[in-house]
Parts: structure tokens; C-alpha cells; sequence
């Protein structure tokens, strides 16, 4: 018998945990709007409460994936998404986003996930769209693009129509939910590889396992020690790593791979104006802590994605993308595509 939502929230309540198959159909009903708005929240604030489980992430992560548009890619060989979960409160600039064109510039392909900003300054579709790129392609001009320059970016609401269903019970709530932390496990593409930044620490072993149960083949999810949810310049990093079915935990520092510790401070920008500014001046290769942390995190990208060998490989390799002028040349193609593909004149 599929439990009831009422049944589910009582499950909460007593901190007992409601299991992966019984999630999946609870998450159904929620999805197809079939839960009321009070009861919705009831279940949100109970999970978040006692703290969700593996198993309770990986059947809502499912069920999300079930409901997308998906993005068919077909050849995977390399494909990484790299993507955080926000809420870290750092206000830095967009580092995920423009590692992605250092990433597609050396050799991999990027299935981008993003929405526009919710806890940051700017999110990953504010910053692209102050670029220039045109954010809201369907599917299958995503993946078109995925072919043409190595860059797709899947903007989470035309991609998950579904959402709409939760959107005013989220936003009347106005607290972090497990929905925060289901976005960077939805990629449309399904995407093989994974570099995910967390808001908490707790969040490293649990999303590096629910990825594992999801069936990713690689992944790195990382928690900065000064609580950036990018491998950080300003602390140690936390890093779960899945690779050939087992997950390890381990830290990082950036002083490991001959790079200076800074504060994250100096990174944070007030709006996708100031993002663009600092991403520019990452590809452009100008000295400075953007370039710095892009080509950490680029590094370690290229790493789970199976192009490097190790992170330390994986700077050097996005290093001599950023100064052989291939990583700003790959955002330049990346934004003509979207608006040739999008109709509009580019």
C-alpha cells in the first residue's frame, strides 16, 4: 500500500525515515499536484526537520528526473555538468559558470543545469544572459548545442514544467527545502559526470551517495571550509568522490596544486553585471583571484570527466586553455550558437 501523505508526514513527525519507493509515489502525487498546498508544506518542513536520507533524496531526485524534458545527447564520452546548489550565502561570482567554457575548451562537454538566482547575486541564466547567450532553448536545440560547440545549457523551467506545481508553496515558504538540493540531480541530459557544490558539510557524503544510487559514474561533490560550495582558495575543501562504484571523502587544498589561499570575500560581486566583469577576466587570463579559483575548479572538473588524469592535470590543462585564448573563444561560440539556434540574429 503507497503511504498516504498524511501517513508521510507522521513519518516525520516521529523522525522515522520514509523509504526510497515510498517517497517516489509520495513525490508523485506532489508533483501531479494531487497534495494540497498545506500538506505539501507540512511534508517539506517534516523532512527538513528530522533531515533527509539518502534514500529519501534519491527517490524525490528520480521522480524530478521523471517529470523533465529530457535533453538527449548522443554521444556522452565526456560529458560533465558542474553545478552547485547555492544557498552558501558567499555572493561570489559565477566560478561553475565560467568554468564550463575552460572545461568544453579542453576537451570535454558540458551539460549546464541552472536557473536564475535564488539565494546569490547572480545566477548561472543571469550571468549567460548578460553574456548575450539566449538561456530558454528547448531540448533539442540543447542538445544541438552540446554538438555544435560543446556547451548545452538546460534552463531549469523550460526543462522542468513540472516544478510549477510547488512554486507558490516554495515561495510562501521561503525556506530551504529538499527542492534546494534536488536541482543538481535533475540534469535533463543525465549527464554521466557531475562537479556539485554544497551549502553544508552534512551534504558532501549524502549527495556523493544519492548520486551513486542515482547511477552517475562519476561524480565530485564538494563543501569549501569556509563554506563556499566551489573547491574553495580560502580553506580546505571537503570532496566525496565516486568513481568505478565507490565512494571515497577526502580534503584538498589549494596550496596542493601551487596555488595562493585567499579570501572568498574579494570574489563577491553585487549582480550579473559585476559576475560578467570577474568571468572576463578569468578567460581573458588576467592575474587574480577569478582566474585563480576558475582554473582550480575547471581542474577538477576535467577530472571527473575523465579528460585529466588527476586534479592537479586537470589545472594544468585548464590553465592552457584559458591563455591559449580557447576558453574565451569557446564563450563567443557559445553564445553565437544559442542565438543562431534560438532564431535570432547573432
Amino acid at each position: 500500500m503507497p503511504l498516504t501523505p498524511q501517513e508521510a508526514l507522521q513519518r516525520t513527525i516521529e523522525h522515522r525515515e520514509i523509504f526510497h519507493d515510498e517517497m517516489v509515489d509520495l513525490m508523485r502525487q506532489i508533483m501531479r499536484g494531487e497534495v494540497s498546498p498545506t500538506m505539501t508544506a507540512a511534508i517539506l518542513t517534516g523532512l527538513r526537520v528530522k533531515k533527509e536520507t539518502v534514500g529519501e533524496i534519491a527517490g524525490a531526485a528520480t521522480v524530478l528526473r521523471e517529470f523533465a524534458r529530457p535533453v538527449e545527447v548522443v554521444d556522452r564520452t565526456h560529458l560533465v555538468d558542474i553545478v552547485g546548489t547555492g544557498g552558501d550565502g558567499a555572493h561570489t561570482f559565477n566560478i561553475s559558470t565560467t568554468s564550463i567554457f575552460v572545461v568544453a575548451a579542453a576537451g570535454a562537454k558540458v551539460a549546464k543545469h541552472g536557473n536564475r538566482s535564488v539565494s546569490s547575486k547572480s545566477g548561472a541564466a543571469d550571468v549567460l544572459e548578460a553574456l548575450g547567450a539566449n538561456i530558454e532553448l528547448q531540448p533539442e536545440q540543447v542538445a544541438a548545442c552540446i554538438e555544435r560547440c560543446g556547451i548545452g545549457f538546460m534552463f531549469a523551467p523550460v526543462h522542468h514544467p513540472a516544478m510549477k506545481a510547488v512554486a507558490p508553496v516554495r515561495r510562501e515558504m521561503g525556506v530551504r527545502t529538499i527542492f534546494n538540493i534536488l536541482g543538481p540531480l535533475t540534469n535533463p541530459a543525465n549527464a554521466p559526470s557531475i562537479l556539485m557544490g554544497v551549502f553544508h558539510p552534512d551534504l558532501v557524503g549524502i549527495q556523493v551517495r544519492v548520486l551513486q544510487e542515482l547511477g552517475a559514474e562519476r561524480a565530485l561533490v564538494v563543501w569549501g571550509r569556509d563554506g563556499m560550495d566551489e573547491l574553495s582558495l580560502g580553506a580546505s575543501t571537503l570532496v566525496g568522490e565516486l568513481r568505478d562504484g565507490v565512494v571515497r571523502e577526502y580534503e584538498l587544498h589549494p596550496e596542493d596544486f601551487g596555488i595562493a589561499m585567499a579570501a572568498s570575500r574579494n570574489l563577491r560581486v553585487a549582480d550579473a553585471t559585476e559576475s560578467k566583469a570577474m568571468l572576463l577576466s578569468a578567460l581573458d587570463n588576467k592575474p587574480g583571484l577569478p582566474l585563480e579559483i576558475v582554473a582550480l575548479n575547471a581542474g577538477a572538473a576535467l577530472y571527473v570527466a575523465g579528460v585529466a588524469e588527476s586534479v592537479a592535470d586537470g589545472i594544468v590543462r585548464a590553465r592552457e586553455a584559458i591563455s591559449s585564448g580557447a576558453a574565451r573563444a569557446k564563450l563567443d561560440q557559445f553564445v553565437a550558437t544559442t542565438r543562431e539556434l534560438a532564431g535570432a540574429v547573432a
